[in-house]
């Protein structure tokens, strides 16, 4: 982008203008103080050679973890190991194919698809020319990042074991040390942010008309890359990535209500119904959601338990009741609190995925415990109906309109970003 270039706030919408930044520098916006773009928050901004460096070692270290078998479990002389993929197909050959779906995309699908886009872009951008399906392919880094839970899998993985050491001997295996590293390696791949990548590429396209933003001018920020579009119809297509404009997401309010009261019902039987089965010599005994929460906490391990309570019961009621006033306010268009608001719909985008770790839990269970001489664990419906509920208040707050908050707000004027 070029010095004094509009640049739209993705929370708020407030118009302010783009302008280069010291390193470690954040710009953030001066009414609901989002972070607008940061070159760089910490250490030095990232350069193509280093972005591809990076980006290479996660991928060889994704295919490492995904190869390898993550943990072994020794009982009585058998043994038992998978891999992740290995995991899916047991979940799938017991008819559980939305979980092993939900597993294979969030896990290993999302993941190959941000670092494959992310690398082929980054080995372009090295060689100084934009590589073919530049801009889609950027979208597609952005939209796979939102579903990639690598870190949920690894605490997953973690949870797991430590579960299992109260059955078997837990024998690590290459797998397990790969996610390990690929989590880490992932969380400097997040530095390489598609906003600031398609920054990088204006250098190699042609220059842009000037972007005016007088008061008969109506602009459209593009929520792909960011770019404040001028004379674009509703519906349009931006100039720069070639995403659909809208003025604010379409039915916005009334998708978000329809999500929630499908989640609301769904979490009923995602709390009252087993969400695993344990078949062994003495009989059959399910366990739900709450009783694995209680087992945790009465073996010795409060810990675990305060995780998974927080992640399977707390954050899914936070969410459904923080969308619920997040949609009721902006639906009437109340005043109360605009800041406040915002800074909620960050926390429900931040905490969203962390609700999937109890799915990875049973996941792995399932998988691991196949002893069919003297334990099996299979999944429950209650793990189908909770794993509908992350996915249901994801898609949810990703279509909720934060913008929305803010229209009844009569606070257009263009601002300069506050540096940080």
């Amino acid at each position: 982008m070029t010095e004094g270039e509009p640049i739209g706030c993705h929370d708020c919408g407030a118009l302010h203008r783009w302008h280069a930044l010291s390193d470690g520098q954040r710009a953030r916006c001066t009414r609901c103080a989002s972070v607008l773009y940061k070159w760089y928050a910490t250490g030095p901004a990232p350069t193509p050679a280093s972005m591809v460096a990076i980006t290479l070692g996660a991928v060889l270290t994704y295919l490492i973890a995904q190869c390898f078998p993550i943990v072994e479990l020794e009982l009585n002389g058998l043994t038992s190991g998978v891999t992740l993929l290995q995991a899916v197909g047991v979940l799938w050959n017991e008819r559980m194919e939305v979980i092993a779906a939900m597993v294979f995309f969030f896990a290993i699908a999302f993941p190959a698809l941000e670092l494959g886009a992310l690398l082929y872009v980054s080995l372009g951008l090295l060689k100084g020319r934009l590589v073919p399906g530049f801009h889609l392919l950027l979208r597609v880094v952005q939209g796979a990042r939102h579903w990639a839970m690598t870190e949920v899998l690894m605490v997953g993985i973690l949870i797991t074991a430590i579960k299992m050491t109260g059955l078997a001997r837990v024998i690590p295996h290459p797998g397990l040390f790969a996610f390990a590293a690929l989590t880490i390696l992932g969380a400097v791949v997040l530095r390489y942010e598609p906003r600031a990548l398609w920054t990088l590429g204006d250098r190699f396209m042609p220059p842009r008309p000037p972007v005016t933003l007088a008061a008969d001018a109506h602009p459209l920020e593009c929520r792909s890359c960011g770019l404040v579009n001028q004379d674009r119809p509703e519906g349009g297509h931006c100039c720069r990535c070639g995403a659909v404009l809208h003025h604010r997401v379409p039915n916005s309010i009334t998708w978000t209500w329809a999500l929630l009261a499908a989640a609301t019902l769904l979490y009923v039987p995602a709390n009252i119904l087993p969400v695993m089965y344990t078949e062994s010599i003495g009989g059959t005994e399910g366990d739900t959601i709450t009783s694995g929460v209680l087992l945790f906490w009465n073996t010795g391990s409060p810990g675990l338990a305060i995780v998974i309570f927080v992640a399977s019961v707390l954050v899914p009621v936070s969410k459904l009741v923080a969308l619920a006033v997040l949609a009721g306010t902006a639906q009437w268009r109340s005043r109360w609190a605009p800041a406040g608001r915002t800074r909620v719909y960050r926390m429900v985008e931040f905490i969203g995925r962390w609700s999937m770790l109890d799915i990875f839990v049973v996941t792995l269970t399932v998988a691991l415990v196949r002893f069919q001489a003297l334990a099996v664990i299979t999944a429950g419906p209650g793990a189908l109906a909770f794993g509908c509920v992350v996915i249901l208040t994801m898609i949810a707050s990703a279509l909720f309109d934060p913008r929305l908050i803010w229209d009844p707000i009569d606070n257009e004027a263009m601002s300069g970003a506050k540096h940080d």
